[in-house]
């Protein structure tokens, strides 16, 4: 049994609170075993932004800022109390953010490449083993080869948007399936740098988390809808052969969108709530709502709807380099389709 403390905690860029992780998790085994909680492991789980560098595998290190000062104490702790290394390990990201030069096979850890580490001669066949090994590297580097590792998150979207490409059904169905097939692997599969090692893995996520906000990859990674109806077959036990699991269509966003995009009202959406969101998006000054103004170029049609999509677009286009999502609270969503009409030239983003 585990007790997990914090979530992302070198992720925050407030670096004064980096320092209260360790003393946190003392105090917090102190408080189970003084109610006789003897058997409660602490750990905290942590994202793979904690390594400086990853690949090869046996390059992997810490951050510089933290690797000495955080790590080292931390590690210290999981070792003396028999704990474990909580990792958060999404193969999505690293193949989404650099999808011409990393393997989709490869990330979806279908084990048909091989990738060597010029260092060590490690074979690697998929790029899960190739993160966890660089952790392990890593914790090596410091004097703690031994320290078990959790990975406290995976997973594969099952949905995003225009520009997130790989986030399909498809594709999510095949990583966890894979990962469920090599983590219940008897004898245990383990890591090139580590073979035979139980790995307990924890899929992110059970639901698909439909009221949160950011990017649309952001509410699609469960195996089930929110309503609690499956997305697609899934066993847990991993004996299920593939070829026993109802088809499913191919994903057509694999390759990353080269085009433009404009962020517009979804369907059905309350004429109520798009005023609000309207007032919000336009309430940000910069020009962004002077085109829908009357007697200008897209005024008309007056319809709340078109005022609406132009407001999210402009909104979107002016601030997504400061992090802005075309979402406005479920009522938005990207369109490759050009919603301009006439002389009212809708902005856009190019991707």
């Amino acid at each position: 049994m585990y007790f997990i403390h914090s979530y992302g905690y070198f992720s925050d860029e407030d670096r004064r609170v980096w320092y209260d992780l360790v003393p946190a998790m003392r105090r917090i085994r102190i408080s189970l075993r003084t109610q006789n909680m003897r058997d409660i492991k602490v750990g905290t789980p942590l994202a793979m932004d904690v390594l400086e560098s990853t690949f090869p595998p046996s390059s992997g290190t810490f951050r510089s800022e933290i690797s000495h000062s955080v790590m080292v104490p931390m590690l210290q702790f999981l070792n003396s109390t028999r704990s474990s290394f909580f990792i958060d390990a999404y193969t999505y990201f690293p193949w989404s953010a650099n999808p011409m030069n990393v393997s989709l096979d490869f990330a979806l850890l279908k084990e048909n490449l091989n990738e060597t580490d010029p260092e060590t001669g490690l074979i690697y066949t998929n790029l899960l083993d190739e993160m966890l090994d660089s952790l392990i590297f890593a914790m090596t580097k410091l004097g703690f080869p031994n320290i078990r590792i959790l990975v406290s998150e995976t997973g594969w979207p099952n949905s995003g948007d225009v520009e997130e490409p790989g986030a399909n059904i498809f594709n999510a169905a095949t990583y966890n399936r894979n990962l469920i097939k090599k983590m219940t692997a008897n004898p245990p599969a383990g890591t090139p740098f580590r073979p035979g090692v139980v790995i307990p893995a924890f899929i992110f996520a059970l639901f698909d988390e439909n009221q949160k906000t950011g990017k649309g990859t952001e509410r699609h990674w469960g195996l089930l809808h929110a309503n609690g109806t499956p997305i697609y077959e899934i066993d847990m036990t991993g004996k299920t052969p593939a070829s026993e699991f109802k088809p499913l269509p191919e994903g057509k966003n694999n390759a990353p969108y080269r085009g433009r995009v404009w962020c517009v009202v979804v369907n059905g959406s309350g004429l109520s709530e798009l005023r609000s969101a309207m007032e919000y998006a336009c309430g940000a000054g910069n020009g962004i709502c002077d085109e829908i103004e009357p007697g200008r170029e897209c005024s008309e049609p007056g319809s709340v709807t078109w005022h609406a999509s132009y407001a999210f677009s402009s909104y979107w286009a002016k601030f997504r380099s400061q992090g802005a999502t075309c979402y406005f609270n479920g009522l938005a969503q990207q369109s490759t389709k050009d919603p301009s009409h006439g002389s009212c030239k809708f902005p856009s983003v190019t991707l």
